[in-house]
């Protein structure tokens, strides 16, 4: 994908500044979040036990959750614990096809995990002993790893805390 150049950048750049004047207030003027926190996200696997073993013994997430999707009968539904209450959840649909990922409107960019650092220079050993491959750290940043799961998820690992961003505080 080409990367927009010259007039079209800058319009961009002051449509993204136009907007940040908008809509993005200060901490003491931000209202509360309606939300309590992400229950689960859910991605369609291929391969169920494929999946469990890259989120489990790879990365280090727990399974915690195992049953029959209530929606498609043969299809299992199941979740890993990802720390502070969150659950990262996969379905599989026997019999229809699986094509690879692909970006697009609508679709995920990525995941971003948050890990200490503990467990992200683990994660990166067994990636490593694995032989899985990650790009990372780049931009002379420590922080992110950036990989594909099983089922061309692209994951971010990211050993910073939450509510974080740049080593920034946002929330």
């Amino acid at each position: 994908m080409a990367e927009p150049e010259g007039s079209v950048l800058e319009e961009l750049r002051a449509r993204r500044e136009t907007l940040r004047d908008r809509y993005l207030l200060t901490a003491p003027d931000r209202p509360a979040t309606a939300a309590a926190g992400i229950h689960h996200v859910a991605f369609i696997c291929r391969d169920v036990e494929e999946t469990i073993r890259f989120y489990q013994e790879l990365l280090g997430f727990p399974l915690v959750e195992l049953v029959e999707n209530r929606d498609y009968r043969g299809s299992t539904h199941f979740f890993f614990d990802i720390g502070n209450g969150n659950l990262l959840g996969f379905f599989d649909f026997p019999g229809h096809d699986h094509p690879d990922f692909a970006e697009t409107v609508g679709g995920v960019q990525h995941l971003a995990l948050s890990m200490t650092d503990e467990a992200h220079s683990a994660a990166r050993r067994a990636l490593d002993t694995a032989g899985i491959e990650y790009a990372g750290p780049d931009r002379g940043v420590e922080e992110s790893l950036y990989l594909k799961d099983p089922n061309g998820v692209p994951v971010e690992l990211y050993r910073e805390r939450l509510g974080i961003f740049n080593g920034k505080k946002i929330v």
